[in-house]
């Protein structure tokens, strides 16, 4: 049987394996303001302020999931 603070510790690391690939999966995807034009072999640039998205929820899910994973291996720690 797992003890409590071990069973928080994998926890928190599973959490944060978990939001770490999420967020690497954030960091690899094109912009939405970036179009690769195959024809000429080169990117554009379609920059309008009003349709910019900086961030997807998947980013920002992989964040909370990091940050939830540190606290859990810090408590696990703590117990």
């Amino acid at each position: 049987m797992v003890t409590l603070a071990t069973g928080v510790r994998l926890a928190g690391a599973a959490l944060g394996a978990i939001g770490g690939m999420l967020v690497f999966i954030e960091f690899m995807q094109l912009p939405s303001y970036v179009e690769y034009r195959a024809d000429v072999d080169s990117y554009d640039l379609n920059i309008a302020p009003q349709e910019l998205r900086e961030h997807t929820w998947m980013g920002r899910v992989g964040g909370l999931l990091v940050g939830s994973g540190f606290a859990l291996l810090f408590l696990g720690e703590l117990l």
